[in-house]
């Protein structure tokens, strides 16, 4: 999971289920009912890491093979150090191609926080100001999920190249226009740090699909199963009742980053939730589903079913399989093909760690740096950030119809 941080601006409500920007977060969950205690992570020496943040096993051979590109540090702001310390997270600090020269939080507490962690001496209170300075060439955005887009906009506006956490923008079709014009317009690199893209199996996969191991793909499945019988905290406590299918892209990247296709039409069917904070009258979105399985047409003619699941406890993750003409992928690879692609991930710059997410925390930094320094499209571009979030936003949407089939928007480069 990608907790996107506490900090950003303040947001611009797009619906009226929004809170007021007037209520606190403290109110907010008195409001409804919802113990601050409940929802504290404040981390203690004996608590479990948030689901997803678990490190991958150390592996001496990540850098083997690794060659410069280039000897130029780009110059990187990064915004946002919440409940996750994501903005740290990635390793841009790390990178011999990097010079991280600004960092923003709203809380100064944070802010010094994210600079320490950094080792960076400028900071800036806001998302706003940080992009005027004309040191930062790029900008990873780890704020909250309801400001990915408005902040990448922003920052697209000032000149600067975007990486953001996931997704790229949140249940609006709107603002999923507005971002992918906005890329267009600015010339710029522009990517969502999907970290499905680079779990070993998904790599695996993309690399014999594109090889033709699996022919025509007649079916995928992906699930993203985090149990939350109490949400993570977040800012202006946005997690609280999420509809699952607004966060989608961690499942959706099973066949939509394997393949580089995207989804056309879906039927999703939502199930009633048994907990408190996801009944319609205890969260600002009037969500009551706590699963949603949606079933998608492929570009390609084939299917795929997606789940995203918040009130099912026991094993979760985030997974999938393919199913094609000439072979399948359920954790190893069976079929017609007897000459395999290697599944080695790209090398990673000495001192740069894989971290989270099934270790793709470094090869998502790697990659957008890598595409800035080479001047070429990178993983994840704004057409493929956005396939993998508006399915899903379309998804709730028909769950809301009980599951009635509905076109999808394509985006295209």
């Amino acid at each position: 999971m990608n907790p996107s941080e506490l900090n950003s601006s303040q947001p611009k409500p797009s619906s009226a289920h929004l809170v007021p920007a007037s209520v606190s977060r403290r109110s907010f969950l008195q409001t409804f009912g919802i113990g601050a205690a409940g929802l504290s992570l404040t981390a203690s020496a004996a608590q479990p890491p948030i689901q997803g943040f678990e490190r991958a096993a150390g592996d001496a051979s990540v850098s083997e093979g690794w060659q410069p590109l280039s000897d130029r540090k780009i110059r990187v702001g990064i915004v946002g150090y919440g409940v996750c310390k994501f903005g740290a997270d990635f390793g841009f600090q790390d990178h011999p191609n990097v010079e991280v020269v600004a960092v923003s939080d709203l809380i100064p507490e944070r802010r010094a926080g994210l600079a320490a962690a950094c080792r960076c001496g400028t900071s800036y209170s806001s998302l706003e100001e940080l992009v005027k300075d004309d040191k930062v060439e790029a900008v990873f955005i780890a704020t909250d999920a309801p400001s990915h887009a408005k902040h990448a906009v922003e920052a697209l506006e000032h000149g600067k190249h975007v990486a953001t956490a996931v997704p790229a923008v949140f249940g609006s079709l709107e603002d999923a226009d507005k971002l992918f014009h906005a890329v267009k317009r600015s010339g710029l690199k522009y990517m969502m740090f999907e970290t499905s893209n680079f779990h070993a199996d998904l790599h695996a996969i993309r690399g014999i699909y594109r090889t033709g191991g699996f022919g025509r793909l007649v079916y995928a499945e992906g699930e993203y199963y985090h149990y939350m019988e109490q949400p993570i905290d977040s800012y202006r406590g946005w997690r609280i009742g999420l509809p699952p299918q607004w966060y989608p892209t961690h499942s959706n990247a099973y066949y939509i980053c394997a393949t580089g296709g995207s989804f056309t039409e879906v039927s999703c069917l939502g199930i009633p939730s048994v907990v408190e904070h996801l009944q319609p009258k205890n969260n600002r979105y009037k969500n009551g589903f706590g699963t949603e399985i949606a079933l998608f047409r492929t570009n390609e003619g084939g299917t795929a079913r997606m789940a995203v699941s918040w009130d099912t406890p026991g094993f979760g993750g985030e997974m999938g399989r393919v199913r094609g003409q000439r072979g399948t992928f359920y954790e190893k690879y069976a079929g017609l093909e007897k000459t395999l692609p290697s599944t080695r991930r790209t090398p990673l710059p000495p001192g740069v760690s894989p971290g989270g997410h099934g270790g793709s925390h470094g090869h998502l930094m790697n990659e957008f740096v890598s595409a800035i320094l080479q001047d070429r499209a990178p993983m994840v571009n704004i057409a493929m950030a956005l396939n993998l979030t508006v399915a899903g936003i379309v998804a709730h949407s028909s769950a809301l119809k009980d599951g009635e089939h509905l076109k999808i928007p394509q985006y295209k480069l």
